[in-house]
């Protein structure tokens, strides 16, 4: 077995920034813009509307400097920007606990500190894997708990592929929840600009394709977790979503239409997106109050 970088062995070993707290007021405007992104009526419209859950993603986002920025559109440091050289960031899954609904007009608080850092070995190098851990109150109840998984790794030259498109397979059992999304420019672009993401894989083809070796623009993993949720939100909206874990295996690409499936499972509810008839390139499950 191969030894990881120093790099690596000294981030794992001492890197354990600070916590932060940061608080903002919920507006409505936010999930107005998200709501008209997937295509459907307004989730908010007056003060005290409950957020839908994973909808405080819209919230509390990190604004650097212009100055701050590297190349990729991303920090150059920052609080849980790991020091590693020439670094590539993705967005590995999370796992979420919903207490109780964010409203419009709630003051909300987050605190986040990293709870755990450690390197693996993959197919294209070495990794980094960051856990961010978020503990989201109002007036000091906590309304959220929630953990993201962050991955980061150094460069490599090659190329990635285009996946081949699957054989549609007319035999294959439909999901009975399932609806479909485009991802062309102009979405992704919205989505960065919803969420101040400044990631230029996801709107700068000529970047993501030449300098990080993408086939096209890359599908936000944000985007999917929310779209993952936007199937018990349209199907089951009775139900009450108490937790929710997700884990990305693989990018999509635009402007390949992905399909969004799933269905009751026992307590709640199994989800997935991928490209039709593939392995999906994202699951998760919801488990229902």
């Amino acid at each position: 077995m191969s030894t990881a970088p120093e790099a690596f062995r000294a981030i794992e070993a001492d890197w354990r920034p600070a916590p932060v707290e940061t608080s903002e007021q919920i507006t409505a405007a936010p999930a107005r813009a998200l709501s008209a992104l997937f295509d459907q009526p307004d989730a908010v419209r007056a003060p005290g509307d409950p957020l839908p859950p994973l909808w405080h993603w819209l919230h509390l986002l990190d604004r650097p400097a212009q100055a701050g920025l590297g190349a990729d559109g991303h920090p150059h440091d920052g609080l849980f920007v790991p020091p590693l050289p020439d670094r590539r960031r993705m967005f590995g899954g999370g796992r979420l606990a919903f207490h109780a609904p964010v409203r419009v007009g709630d003051v909300l608080t987050r605190r986040s500190e990293v709870t755990r850092v450690r390197t693996r070995e993959g197919g294209s190098g070495w990794l980094l894997l960051v856990t961010v851990r978020h503990l989201l109150s109002v007036d000091g109840e906590v309304r959220t708990t929630e953990e993201q998984d962050l991955v980061y790794k150094q460069p490599t030259p090659r190329t990635r592929p285009r996946p081949p498109a699957p054989a549609p397979d007319p035999g294959a059992p439909q999901a009975p929840w399932a609806y479909r999304m485009a991802p062309d420019p102009t979405l992704l672009f919205r989505f960065s600009a919803l969420t101040y993401n400044a990631h230029r894989i996801h709107y700068d083809r000529a970047y993501a394709t030449g300098v990080e070796g993408h086939p096209d623009l890359v599908v936000h993993g944000p985007l999917l977790a929310l779209a993952l949720l936007e199937l018990p939100r349209r199907h089951a909206p009775q139900r009450e979503v108490a937790s929710f874990a997700f884990r990305s295996t693989a990018p999509l690409f635009a402007p390949d239409a992905f399909e969004v499936s799933g269905g009751p499972d026992g307590d709640g509810a199994a989800l997935a997106a991928g490209l039709p008839g593939a392995t999906p390139a994202v699951t998760g499950r919801a488990a229902f109050r």
